[in-house]
């Protein structure tokens, strides 16, 4: 009985370790959000990531910085007014970006250690973190490759895609390490046995994956401002322009009207979808940690259509933007937590 309890607990102070990490994560991708929507990502033009984590100390340092900026084509076409404070306020939040993500590997690191040396790890945990790892440092790595797809000739901003594959390989980092936790927290009593129901919400998630995509692709060529009205779309349900490129998977993955179509659609029938598996799955309400992420989950969802709608009226407006947008991008976190809670609570068969 000794042997459980002990097990016990240290399996929860591991997942309430994972949990710390999960909202460090959550927190580097809205300064992420911050990053793009106030233009921040190529203001800072070399990975350095010892020397990086310090910025600039005197006077001399911060114009060093501010003249490689200067070589880049945002500030010739973009930001050619900037004085050395605008810079050093786009500075800021790319820098802070990058040493929090450099927080998070020490807090990942430093626990690891930790718990390894007071063996507090199982056998079955060491796998899933050397993953975890992995991941989190192949985050960084596509990072700095989303970084230089803005600094070379011609472009202003880093690419759509490259921004893309950030984001989502950081919800991917996110979902991994919350699944983790969620396996050492929550006791079998509380899994259900409902393969259909799972089955349902399965497709349901992997509509918002897609979503979420598309949303990355909306921040990237900033598609909301391309059509800042609701509910139509500049005047018109099916808007004019979505065949404007040559070919297909160009209007479907570069076309800003196209990707706001697609972005708008998917979010209304992502909607009905969790409303009607939200009544399919009223019968199971009496299991209390399924019923408080079921309901959740469609708080979560009417306040992010909510938030979208918002967020779209008020594109052409830099301030409001860039808060409603990292709101927006906030509670689409949080939405697919719950909904990878569920994922987990539910089962296709009994849990071993």
């Amino acid at each position: 009985m000794t042997d459980v309890l002990s097990t016990q607990r240290a399996s929860k102070q591991v997942a309430i370790w994972l949990l710390i990490g999960v909202g460090m994560i959550v927190i580097q991708v809205m300064l992420g959000g911050i990053t793009r929507l106030t233009e921040s990502g190529l203001s800072i033009t070399e990975w350095k990531p010892i020397t990086g984590a310090l910025p600039p100390l005197n006077d001399a340092a911060w114009m060093a910085e501010f003249d490689k900026y200067k070589h880049t084509d945002q500030f010739k076409y973009v930001h050619q007014n900037f004085s050395l404070h605008n810079f050093k306020f786009i500075f800021f939040w790319e820098w802070f970006h990058r040493v929090w993500a450099r927080l998070m590997g020490l807090v990942f690191l430093i626990g690891f250690i930790y718990f390894l040396v007071t063996k507090k790890f199982s056998r079955g945990m060491i796998r899933p973190m050397l993953v975890l790892f992995v991941l989190g440092a192949l985050q960084g790595a596509i990072g700095w490759v989303m970084v230089k797809s803005g600094l070379v000739p011609e472009k202003y901003f880093v690419g759509h895609v490259e921004l893309t594959t950030h984001f989502i390989a950081a919800l991917g980092l996110l979902c991994y390490t919350l699944w983790f936790a969620l396996s050492l927290m929550v006791p079998v009593e509380q899994q259900l046995v409902q393969p259909r129901v799972r089955s349902l919400l399965t497709i349901i998630f992997v509509g918002l994956v897609v979503q979420l995509i598309y949303g990355g692709f909306m921040a990237g060529l900033k598609a909301a401002m391309a059509a800042p009205t609701w509910p139509d779309i500049n005047g018109h349900m099916i808007p004019t322009g979505m065949g404007d490129l040559p070919s297909l998977p160009g209007n479907l993955f570069s076309n800003p009207i196209t990707i706001h179509f697609i972005h708008r659609g998917l979010a209304y029938l992502l909607f009905i979808l969790m409303l009607i598996w939200w009544n399919k799955t009223y019968f199971l309400k009496t299991y209390s940690l399924f019923n408080r992420l079921r309901n959740s989950m469609i708080l979560l969802v009417m306040l992010q259509v909510i938030l979208g709608v918002f967020t779209v009226l008020n594109a052409t407006d830099t301030n409001r933007l860039v808060w409603l947008g990292v709101a927006h991008q906030f509670v689409a976190m949080l939405l697919l937590m719950v909904m990878l809670g569920l994922l987990f609570v539910l089962r296709k068969q009994p849990a071993r």
